[in-house]
C-alpha cells in the first residue's frame, strides 16, 4: 500500500501571530480510512483545508497522489473531494438540480449524465430529489452534498465532521456510504470527527492533534493498549492530559 497524501512539516500561521498548524506531519495510505481528533481551536480543519487547497500554508507542503498543494493546486483539486463541516446547498434549487449543477463544473454530456444518475442513487432520496433542498432536514443536505463528492470518483476523499449534527440513522448511513466507497473504489479518506464511537468503529488510523500538533498516532488498538485505555475517549483525554490541559 503506497502514500497517497503525506503533510511534511506543515505550518500555518494567522493574522495577528496565531499559530493553527505547527510543523505537523504525517502519512495517509492509499485506499486508507484517516481519523484526525483534537479539540476545537487544535488545527484539524485548518489542516483539511490545507489538503483540499483551499488554504495556502505558511510552510511545509503536502503532497496528495504525488501533487503538491503549494505548486500544483489544480492537480490537486483534479483528485480530490473535500466536504467542510457546513457544505451549503442552493435552497431553491430541487435536489436533482444541485447535483446537475455541482457536477456539471467538472462533467459534460454523457458523463454528466452517469454522475448525476450515479449521485442520485447514492443519496437515495427517494420522491425527495425533486423536491427544493430548503425543504431539506440537515440530515438530507449533508447526504445529498455526500452523494456529489462520492460520484466525482476521487481518489482522495476529505470529510471534516461528516455526520456533525445527524441523527443516529443518518449517521449510520453516511458511515456505511464511506466504508462502501473505500471499498469499491480504494478511495483514501481523510476525516476529522468529534465523535469518538465513530471514529474508532471507522477509522484504519487515527491522528491525535493538539495546538496544531500531532501528539499521537496509531491503530485503534495499538493507541488503546500505549495508553491503557478502554476506548479513543480515553486515548483522547490522556493524551492531550499529557501535553498541558
Amino acid at each position: 500500500m503506497s502514500e497517497s497524501v503525506v503533510v511534511n512539516n506543515l505550518r500555518k500561521v494567522y493574522r495577528g501571530g496565531v499559530v493553527a498548524v505547527d510543523g505537523l506531519t504525517f502519512t495517509v495510505k492509499r485506499g486508507e480510512i484517516y481519523g484526525l481528533v483534537g479539540p476545537n481551536g487544535s488545527g484539524k480543519t485548518t489542516t483539511l483545508r490545507i489538503i483540499s487547497t483551499l488554504l495556502k500554508p505558511t510552510s511545509g507542503d503536502v503532497f496528495v497522489e504525488g501533487y503538491s498543494v503549494v505548486r500544483q493546486p489544480m492537480a490537486v483539486r483534479g483528485v480530490i473531494s473535500y466536504l467542510p463541516e457546513e457544505a451549503g446547498a442552493y435552497r431553491d434549487l430541487t435536489g436533482y438540480d444541485f447535483i446537475e449543477f455541482m457536477l456539471s463544473i467538472r462533467f459534460k454530456g454523457r458523463e454528466l449524465e452517469e454522475r448525476v444518475d450515479e449521485a442520485i442513487s447514492i443519496s437515495d432520496l427517494g420522491e425527495f430529489i425533486e423536491k427544493p433542498v430548503k425543504k431539506y432536514s440537515k440530515g438530507m443536505k449533508r447526504i445529498l452534498a455526500l452523494s456529489v463528492a462520492l460520484a466525482i470518483h476521487p481518489r482522495v476523499l476529505v470529510l471534516d465532521e461528516p455526520t456533525s449534527g445527524l441523527d443516529v440513522e443518518k449517521s449510520m448511513f453516511v458511515r456505511e456510504l464511506i466504508k462502501r466507497y473505500r471499498e469499491r473504489e480504494g478511495v483514501t479518506v481523510i476525516l476529522s470527527s468529534h465523535n469518538m464511537l465513530e471514529v474508532e468503529n471507522l477509522c484504519d488510523r487515527v491522528g491525535v492533534i493538539y495546538k496544531g500538533k500531532l501528539i499521537a498516532e496509531g491503530e485503534v488498538h495499538r493507541l488503546k493498549s500505549a495508553y491503557s485505555a478502554s476506548n479513543l475517549e480515553e486515548v483522547f483525554l490522556r493524551a492531550v492530559k499529557q501535553h498541558g490541559v
